[in-house]
C-alpha cells in the first residue's frame, strides 16, 4: 500500500480512539448553518515521508494531484492572493468581494527584503541560499507575520517551511499549526512533497525527506462517520511521480511539469462539508 495511506489510517485511527473533543468550550469555525464545528484533536503529530522511496499520495481517497500543485504554485511561484488567478475554487469561502484573501500566503512570500545580496523575497532567498549556501542553517520561509493577520482572510494553517541539505540531499520540515484530516492532509502532504521535488531538481539536489509536524491534527464532527467510512477502504500501491528534467527554472514550471503513472485509488463520492 502507499505509504502515506499508512500514516493517513493510523493518524485518524489515533485521533478517534486517543482524541480530545473541543465541544466543553466555543470554537471558532462554523457550518454553512451556522452550527459550530466541533473537532476531535491530537496535539503535536509528527509524519516522516522519504521521497526516495515513494511520493506520498493517498489511494482510500482519490486526490487531485495537479489541482493542488496549482495551489501551491499560485502562492510560491506567482505569490498571489487573488482567487481569480486560481484555477480551482479551494479558496473562495474566504474570499472577499473582489476575490481577495489579503495579506495572507502568496502576498507574505512575495513581500521582498533586503539582504547583503540584494533585495529578494522569500521565495528566492531560499533559491538563492541552496545554490550559493547549501550548507546554511537558515534557510526557510514564514508566513506567520503578527503585523498583518488582521488583514489576513485566514490565519495560515501550513506556515513554515525549513529546509536543510544533508550531502547532494534537499530535506524539509513543514509546520503546520491546524489540520484537518479528511480535507486537507492528503493535499498538503503532496503539495510540499512536490515543492520539495521542485526546489531539489532547480539546485542540483536530490529531494529526501519531508517531515510534517502539525500541532493541532484533527477530525471535524460532521466528518467522522465520513472518515469512519474511509478507513474501511482497502490502500492501493502508490503510483510514481516524476518531474520534467527538463526544467531548471522555479518559475518555469507547472502543473502539467508533473507525470503521475500507475494511479490507482477509490472514489468518495459524498460531499464533504466545509467549516469556515
Amino acid at each position: 500500500m502507499s505509504y502515506a495511506d499508512t500514516v493517513f489510517i493510523q493518524n485518524c485511527r489515533d485521533i478517534l480512539e486517543k482524541g480530545v473533543w473541543d465541544t466543553d468550550r466555543p470554537v471558532r469555525p462554523r457550518w454553512e448553518d451556522g452550527a459550530p464545528a466541533h473537532t476531535v484533536k491530537l496535539f503535536g503529530v509528527v509524519n516522516r515521508y522519504d521521497l526516495k522511496q515513494e511520493f506520498p499520495i493517498l489511494t482510500v481517497r482519490r486526490q487531485y494531484f495537479k489541482s493542488a500543485v496549482d495551489e501551491l504554485l499560485w502562492i510560491w511561484q506567482k505569490k498571489s492572493s487573488d482567487v481569480h488567478e486560481l484555477s480551482s475554487h479551494v479558496w473562495d469561502a474566504w474570499a472577499d468581494e473582489n476575490g481577495s484573501i489579503g495579506k495572507a500566503y502568496g502576498y507574505q512570500l512575495g513581500v521582498k527584503h533586503r539582504y547583503p545580496e540584494g533585495e529578494m523575497d522569500q521565495v528566492d532567498r531560499v533559491l538563492w541560499q541552496l545554490k550559493h549556501d547549501p550548507a546554511s542553517r537558515r534557510i526557510l520561509t514564514s508566513l506567520y507575520t503578527f503585523a498583518d493577520l488582521s488583514e489576513m482572510a485566514l490565519y495560515p494553517c501550513a506556515w513554515s517551511m525549513t529546509f536543510n541539505v544533508s550531502g547532494n540531499t534537499l530535506n524539509a520540515i513543514l509546520n503546520q499549526r491546524s489540520q484537518d484530516m479528511l480535507t486537507a492532509n492528503g493535499w498538503n502532504v503532496m503539495q510540499y512533497a512536490a515543492l520539495l521535488m521542485m526546489f531539489a531538481q532547480v539546485s542540483g539536489l536530490e529531494p529526501g525527506e519531508l517531515v510534517h509536524v502539525i500541532a493541532d491534527c484533527h477530525i471535524y464532527d460532521r466528518h467522522v462517520p465520513m472518515v469512519e467510512k474511509l478507513l474501511r477502504n482497502e490502500p492501493c500501491p502508490a503510483p510514481k511521480v516524476t518531474l520534467d528534467p527538463a526544467v531548471h527554472d522555479f518559475y518555469q514550471f507547472t502543473k502539467n511539469s508533473f507525470t503521475v503513472e500507475g494511479y490507482r485509488y477509490h472514489e468518495f463520492s459524498e460531499k464533504i462539508p466545509v467549516a469556515v
